[in-house]
């Protein structure tokens, strides 16, 4: 099985995007062929200054490899050293209705933020489906707010395949009974981690860099110590009980008042969690209490990360270097796929 997914570089990397995303990846390491690049090309639909980009793209290859990403086991790559890609992006967005992209879920919620809304972050779905369908993707790790960009990339490869590779049956992709042809592009399947879709931010939204309520994983430890100890909270008395979500639907507004307890849930261990539920729910503590305990599980849970993280930092070249390997193993299976697919439209 082979699996795929990235995380876009248009800001420092937090606990939300680890516990999200990226320790899914290093665990999939483990049990697939796994291929992780830093999305620098969706990252141009925010990040103007070249400067900034180029530096925001050097901290997530950083972070990834900082966090467990291995490179002797996982393909590491920059989005924009496979060009393939954006030759993919275009020739399947020939095939893509216009329609599918005006309901996209994330162009209507970036413009409604007040994000441009420009053609890059209009046609943002068709390259992320170039991004999966690229690689033969079996599955892409995707938060659940992510799903649908895993839906279109299979909708627009059955119209690609149905347009142009003739025995094509979109009721056998695979082409296994007689008489019918195996799509160019292969249909990914979402893989979707429930128990950490969403982590609340310190303002109990969901945690975003555009909603500027993050805790980093790489920050300073005055800055981690200042967010952490910012973190909402509701007026419930020192011996009181405090409130507790109970991952209903209509609890939201708990969880948004009080991010803190499933903060903690997150971050310790099972067992250490299980005397803070108590007391939580008993009462006698303050949030100063539990936000002190929240920040030493940060240190304990991130500390290994953070030294390997100042170790790559100090050494550009090696990390370029691993890039670089990378890309090259990438560009190598989008070129035979490429190859087919340039076949497949008429294009020498």
């Amino acid at each position: 099985m082979r699996t795929l997914s990235g995380v876009q570089s248009s800001g420092k990397l937090h606990i939300g995007n680890y516990y999200g995303a990226i320790r899914q990846f290093v665990q999939l390491q483990d049990e697939s062929e796994a291929y992780y690049f830093i999305a620098n090309l969706h990252a141009l639909t925010t990040v103007r200054d070249p400067k900034l980009a180029l530096e925001l793209t050097r901290e997530a290859a950083v972070a990834y490899l900082a966090l467990g990403v291995d490179p002797k086991k996982a393909v590491l790559f920059r989005q924009s050293d496979v060009r393939e890609v954006l030759e993919l992006y275009w020739i399947l967005g020939t095939v893509v209705p216009h329609s599918n992209l005006e309901r996209a879920h994330s162009y209507k919620e970036k413009v409604a933020k007040g994000i441009s809304p420009d053609f890059g972050l209009f046609a943002y779905p068709v390259l992320m489906a170039a991004d999966i369908l690229l690689y033969s993707a079996d599955a892409v790790p995707v938060g659940k707010d992510q799903i649908q960009h895993v839906e279109f990339a299979r909708d627009w490869a059955v119209k690609f395949n149905t347009e142009y590779v003739p025995g094509y049956d979109p009721a056998d992709p695979e082409g296994k009974e007689r008489g019918h042809a195996p799509g160019l592009l292969k249909l990914p399947s979402a893989r979707i981690q429930e128990s950490t879709q969403t982590v609340p931010g310190v303002d109990g939204k969901k945690m975003s860099k555009s909603y500027g309520n993050t805790i980093e994983l790489f920050a300073d430890e005055k800055e981690i110590k200042k967010r952490i100890m910012s973190i909402k909270t509701d007026s419930t008395p020192v011996d009181a009980p405090k409130p507790v979500p109970t991952g209903k639907p209509e609890d939201t507004s708990i969880a948004s008042e009080v991010p803190l307890y499933d903060l903690l849930k997150l971050l310790l261990p099972e067992s250490e969690f299980k005397d803070v539920d108590a007391s939580w729910r008993a009462g006698g503590k303050g949030y100063g209490d539990y936000k002190k305990k929240l920040l030493e599980a940060y240190h304990a849970t991130f500390g290994p990360a953070r030294q390997r993280h100042a170790e790559l930092v100090n050494d550009p070249a090696e990390l370029e270097r691993i890039l670089k390997d990378g890309a090259d193993r990438a560009r190598a299976e989008a070129t035979r796929l490429m190859d087919k697919i340039r076949r497949a439209v008429g294009i020498p």
